[in-house]
């Protein structure tokens, strides 16, 4: 039968699996296929497992299960094999490359902190205060003028003004972070977000870097609403 795989792991691991199900309608439970020193964690399948809300949090459910016991390389939601003998191979010809990645994740946990500008108003009365240009186009536009280019002006500096501002305030959140983790990832942010930062944080960081993402939370102005999640999988630094 087909097979879903949702982590690897050392052979050492615990693998405290007793009563987990896994993804799919019929979900059935969880266990390890083993190759030399390492396993595979899986479940059986048979059907075609999409990318559903149920099926996404059991993912999520049974990587959680393994990481608080010990190193994990997560797998992305969606990896299937036909059968043991699949995994077993699979683990034989990577096993350096594995092995080593779970190394280099030992002790961690990712970070994601991202940044989005919530009250847009208050940004916009930030422009026109520190820009006399911008100001000077506004207050032209609020007594009547009627060309129509004062506006797409307008515009255009404010947008050029809110990048330049959000780019200065990522790269600076980013600075502050970075030494906390091991590694970092700035992924694409997605509107609305103007930043999308992933961090590899070693456990023995972990209490001071909360605190620092707490203090540059407290003390960002501007109505920027910033969110950190986790700890979870170590995805973002896994090939």
């Amino acid at each position: 039968m087909a097979l879903y795989v949702y982590a690897i792991t050392r052979k050492d691991h615990p693998h405290r699996l007793d009563g987990v199900t896994g993804v799919g309608s019929d979900p059935s439970p969880v266990r390890t296929v083993a190759a030399g020193t390492l396993c595979a964690v899986v479940s059986e399948i048979s059907e075609e497992i999409r990318p559903k809300r149920r099926d996404l949090q059991a993912h999520q459910e049974v990587l959680e299960s393994l990481m608080a016991d010990g190193v994990v390389l997560p797998l992305q939601f969606g990896y299937f094999a036909p059968d043991d003998q699949a995994v077993q191979q699979a683990l034989e010809e990577n096993a350096d490359s594995y092995l080593a990645t779970l190394e280099r994740l030992d002790g961690c946990a990712e970070y994601h902190v991202r940044a989005t500008q919530a009250d847009e108003d208050e940004l916009l009365r930030q422009i026109l205060q520190d820009s006399p240009e911008a100001r000077e186009l506004n207050e032209q536009i609020r007594a009547g003028a009627q060309d129509p280019q004062l506006s797409f002006a307008l515009g255009e500096l404010v947008a050029r003004e809110v990048q330049e501002r959000q780019d200065s305030l990522a790269a600076g959140l980013v600075q502050a972070l970075i030494p906390y983790g091991l590694e970092h990832v700035i992924h694409p942010p997605s509107s609305p977000d103007f930043l999308n930062l992933s961090l590899l944080v070693p456990e023995d960081r972990t209490e001071d870097f909360l605190a620092a993402e707490a203090s540059l939370a407290r003390q960002i102005e501007g109505g920027v609403d910033f969110r950190l999640t986790g700890p979870l999988p170590p995805y973002s630094f896994v090939q």
